[in-house]
């Protein structure tokens, strides 16, 4: 070891800490705390957004709703998140490509997936999956964090055909401690390809809580890791999160390659329907905490402000909203139900006589 000299470890992790701050437009009272965020959209486009975030609400207690009534199967609470998801997809244009987590499901109606089919998605359907051509999304991915290597492939291709698109893709806090997510970033800024990575930090990994997962002070500063520029963004606050979505947009169709954006936000609910219970490991006052945050209300008290927003015009979304929902299901309900025979056809283009045999016997039995 030299002598007399030093390295101070500390003033080098602190260093690292320190350029992360995190970025915000609106307050909780929805008052402008950085005019510099406040995006250029125009009257419709500002109550059009709105009119997405309360339908996002309404699909996710509606979802809810029909879940335990045994109307749908997988459903991830949405709730809370509706800035981070509906504000960050505004940003983007019809022909990027949205690779969503099982979580990301409004995102993905709004980009152009029926309500039916989610809903069929939802339910294991296979007619869940079938998407048309022009719809620019892959299905949710189940796997944690899967989705981010295949944006890495997706945004890739996008720029070896030169397309002035990018490739966008959520996980969460959760995901972000998984290797898929190092390595999707990585391989995409090595080869500088078209993408936008946002981690939705709700805060928990099902029940871990997010500073258990890591040491990073944030989880914006992994970008380093992989060369790539990170930034840390109120996930809560639907102009920031549509502002910097559409900067990191800009910056990656240039050419610059892909950024990473975490969204500090919360879910109200569960992780899933699927057996958790949050009040294991949440607190009342800590979910008290977060409501006094709530996207809705800090967007319609800006919104009302500006006259562009009232009680009436929200009850009727809502109500849209509810029919909606009401047509989709009852379309959903009408889907032919799946058959075993049917599962074992789709295996093989050209089906193997032990297949073919199986077939045989399921349509037989199914035929009674």
């Amino acid at each position: 070891m030299a002598k007399n000299k030093t390295i101070d470890f500390q003033a080098l992790l602190d260093k690292a800490h320190s350029d992360f701050p995190m970025y915000q437009a609106l307050d909780k009272d929805g008052n402008v705390v950085n005019e510099a965020l406040v995006p250029d959209l125009t009257d419709d486009e500002l109550v059009e957004l709105m009119t997405r975030m309360v339908w996002s609400r309404v699909l996710d207690q509606r979802s809810t709703a029909l879940n335990r009534q045994g109307r749908l199967g997988f459903f991830a609470p949405t709730a809370g998140q509706e800035a981070s998801q509906l504000a960050s997809h505004f940003a983007f244009e019809k022909e990027d490509v949205l690779l969503p987590g099982y979580r990301d499901v409004p995102q993905l109606i709004q980009h152009g997936l029926p309500l039916t089919q989610a809903f069929l998605w939802s339910r294991g359907h296979a007619a869940g999956n079938y998407y048309a051509e022009d719809l620019k999304a892959l299905p949710p991915q189940i796997i944690i964090g899967a989705q981010y290597v295949q944006a890495a492939g997706v945004a890739l291709g996008l720029k070896m055909r030169k397309k002035p698109n990018v490739v966008f893709t959520y996980t969460g806090d959760g995901g972000s401690s998984q290797g898929d997510f190092y390595e999707g970033i990585n391989f995409a800024g090595a080869y500088k390809a078209n993408a936008v990575f946002f981690i939705q930090n709700n805060g928990f990994a099902i029940s871990t809580p997010r500073d258990k997962q890591t040491a990073a002070v944030t989880l914006a500063q992994k970008a380093v890791s992989a060369g790539i520029p990170g930034i840390q963004v109120d996930g809560m606050d639907p102009l920031a999160m549509y502002t910097v979505t559409k900067m990191a947009r800009d910056w990656s169709i240039a050419g610059n390659g892909p950024v990473l954006i975490e969204a500090i936000t919360y879910r109200y609910g569960a992780h899933t329907l699927s057996g958790d219970d949050p009040t294991r490991y949440r607190s009342k006052e800590m979910d008290d905490e977060w409501v006094a945050k709530d996207p809705l209300i800090r967007f319609r008290a800006y919104l009302e402000a500006k006259g562009l927003w009232n009680e009436e015009k929200e009850n009727e979304v809502i109500e849209n909203t509810k029919e909606e929902i009401k047509v989709a299901i009852a379309e959903a309900d009408k889907q032919p139900k799946q058959k075993v025979s049917d599962f074992l056809k789709s295996m093989f283009e050209v089906q193997p006589q032990n297949i073919k045999e199986q077939i045989e016997f399921y349509e037989a039995k199914e035929s009674k």
